[in-house]
């Protein structure tokens, strides 16, 4: 992976292909190879003929890590992802996000709407605005000494995940507490470029998607059937609706 600097943290990205640039921000306790790698994004997106630039968010992946919460607000993170542009002279990008990335995305388009050609939200509807449940479990698991010792189903799923992927726990943790700040229906309404909404149809976490882009004046929603929070993101319905929705927005 390939590093630059921002706001005193070393920040890792990947950067493939050739073509209008889509800039990928992964969700919370993954990384760019998990989120969009593995999950076969990155070579649809080259393929379709868009140049694919992934961060790993501060605190995640192999970009450096802080055990402080105020550090993971998403404006912040959203300034991580804007510098990335500027390292890379990049003045606009498609942007897609998923979960906390679609926060962090949304966080971006609002401060800098000018460098977003099309948005697109994955895996979080309308608990963008409304919150998503309480995460403080789930901070709880990923803290516990014993993960056998977990009995929040959810948290377990994320103890589980973290440590699948040797994640920094200490930072997930501080993360979670200051990344879930909320969205405002107000500055939403104000987004003026195209925006697809996509979230599973057993997705207990994200809200409603079609809630969501009703808040915005060139938006529409997606439901992937079948698929919940961790499974949506990879689905072959998702990808076939985003390429539609690039083509259509140009």
């Amino acid at each position: 992976m390939k590093h630059f600097t921002h706001d005193g943290f070393d920040l890792a990205y990947m950067d493939h292909g050739t073509g209008d640039p889509m800039l990928l921000i992964h969700g919370f306790a993954s990384n760019a190879r998990v989120n969009w790698e593995a999950t076969g994004w990155i070579w649809t997106l080259n393929d379709a003929g868009y140049r694919t630039i992934a961060i790993d968010n501060r605190g995640h992946g192999h970009s450096s890590k802080s055990h402080d919460p105020k550090d993971y607000h998403p404006t912040a993170m959203a300034g991580d992802a804007l510098a990335l542009m500027d390292h890379l002279g990049l003045q606009s990008a498609h942007v897609m996000g998923y979960s906390m990335g679609a926060r962090i995305s949304a966080f971006l388009a609002i401060e800098a709407p000018h460098r977003v050609r099309s948005l697109v939200f994955g895996g979080l509807g309308d608990g963008m605005v409304k919150g998503v449940g309480d995460w403080d479990p789930i901070a709880a698991a990923l803290l516990a000494p014993d993960p056998a010792s977990i009995t929040h189903a959810r948290g377990a799923a994320f103890r589980k995940f973290a440590d699948q992927t040797k994640s920094d726990r200490l930072a997930l943790a501080a993360c979670i507490q200051t990344s879930r700040d909320l969205i405002s229906p107000q500055d939403l309404r104000q987004l003026p470029m195209p925006v697809l909404v996509a979230a599973g149809s057993l997705d207990d976490i994200s809200g409603d998607p079609y809630e969501l882009a009703a808040l915005m004046p060139d938006a529409g929603g997606f439901v992937i059937e079948g698929r919940d929070h961790m499974l949506a993101v990879g689905d072959r319905s998702f990808k076939k609706a985003v390429l539609a929705f690039l083509a259509r927005v140009g």
